[in-house]
């Protein structure tokens, strides 16, 4: 029965920790009809979306981005659910409150239909969407959607993030100085009760003192009282440390005792940042797709995308290079990557270190999955980077 409740306990913290969409949420959607000729044409409809959510209980209210750039967008009021058994989600766009569009052009609400997954630190919402024309109430197409709560927004925090981040701030000042000062009342007695030992040792000495007087008839027989005195003067060395040589053991715990719960003497090794390469920075890096596997390992081959024109790409995993200014051809670039609980997410980014002769530069990148096969098309430019994301989702 404890087994059963403490089973029963964990899934209910793993869902409550699920559930919670608080934050800012960042990727862009694509719409299905029009993907084949963009992509024909060497072009990219993948339009950035960017949703700020505020989650009371299984229901939430916010506000949605959808732009190409930060200067030319729509914004729109949503609201939706979200079921913590299944991590499913709805989220209806409400209303548009604001609006900066570059061209003209009926204005589009949408309806998403996402699925919740948390990969390690990462948390990501994936699914579809359907819209519909606000002016006529006509189809406004269909598409996939991809976010990753992330930290900061490209425009700027709503005020109830805000107010959140506030009372973040304020609650751990409360409530931390309660463990703290818990644990300091468990740990200080036990520090102190060891000087109270080598204080306690040297009352005997003031009780044995009083027993000296009675060293009076020790001039005359001197066969009890010196017994008794010999005893007081071995009582004495107390004084003298041997208390220290019980404490010399104890060496190896005094820095523990300093900070005796954290104990952070063997998990100190902490591996350094990776910086991000500079032309990862300067670059706009735009998702193309996500690959959700089960297969420990994922076999990649990168040709080129058509007619072989000199194009040359470099392509970085995880921030670190691993193929460096390779030309493109009708020959496969092989690359492995392995996949597992430890390493469950990795990012490939793919940098078009030229145009080639045809611009811009393209690439088809074939991912061998297990038994799964996807192909990626892939368009890169001198100002925009390709980026393929990779998760680990262990299952039959």
């Amino acid at each position: 029965m404890k087994r059963f409740l403490l089973f029963a306990i964990c899934c209910v913290g793993i869902s409550a920790s699920a559930q919670d969409l608080t934050g800012i949420w960042r990727g862009g959607f694509r719409s299905m009809a029009k993907n084949r000729l963009m992509e024909m044409l060497g072009q990219d409809d993948r339009y950035k979306f960017e949703v700020q959510l505020d989650q009371k209980d299984k229901a939430f209210a916010g506000v949605t981005y959808s732009y190409l750039t930060t200067v030319f967008y729509g914004k729109a009021t949503c609201q939706g659910t979200v079921n913590p058994k299944t991590g499913k989600v709805l989220l209806d766009e409400l209303k548009i409150v604001e609006q900066r569009m570059s061209s003209g052009g009926g204005i589009c609400l949408m309806t998403l239909f996402l699925q919740y997954s948390k990969v390690g630190d990462e948390e990501f919402l994936e699914g579809t969407y359907t819209s519909m024309k606000l002016s006529d109430s006509t189809d406004c197409g269909k598409g996939t959607v991809f976010l990753r709560k992330v930290v900061t927004s490209d425009f700027y925090k709503e005020p109830f993030l805000v107010e959140r981040e506030k009372d973040a701030e304020k609650k751990p000042l409360v409530a931390a100085p309660k463990p703290d000062s818990a644990v300091a009342r468990k740990t200080t007695p036990v520090v102190v009760e060891k000087p109270a030992v080598t204080k306690k040792v040297t009352p005997p000495p003031t009780s044995t003192a009083k027993t000296t007087p009675v060293t009076k008839p020790a001039t005359k027989p001197p066969v009890t009282t010196p017994k008794s005195n010999t005893t007081v003067k071995k009582a004495d060395p107390p004084k003298t440390p041997p208390v220290a040589k019980t404490q010399e053991p104890n060496l190896t715990t005094k820095p523990i005792i300093v900070d005796s719960v954290k104990r952070v003497e063997k998990p100190v090794v902490v591996a350094p940042p990776v910086p991000t390469p500079k032309i990862l920075v300067t670059r706009e890096n735009e998702l193309v797709k996500t690959i959700t596997t089960n297969a420990n390992e994922i076999f990649i081959r990168i040709y080129d995308n058509g007619s072989v024109d000199n194009d040359t790409i470099s392509v970085y995993l995880d921030k670190k290079l691993v193929l460096s200014k390779q030309r493109l051809t009708e020959k496969a670039i092989p690359l492995k990557i392995k996949l597992d609980d430890e390493n469950a997410y990795h990012e490939l980014v793919m940098v078009a270190e030229n145009l080639g002769e045809v611009p811009p530069n393209t690439s088809l990148m074939v991912v061998d999955a297990g038994k799964q096969t996807f192909e990626v098309r892939i368009t890169s430019t001198e100002q925009k980077n390709a980026v393929v994301i990779f998760k680990y989702k262990p299952g039959p």
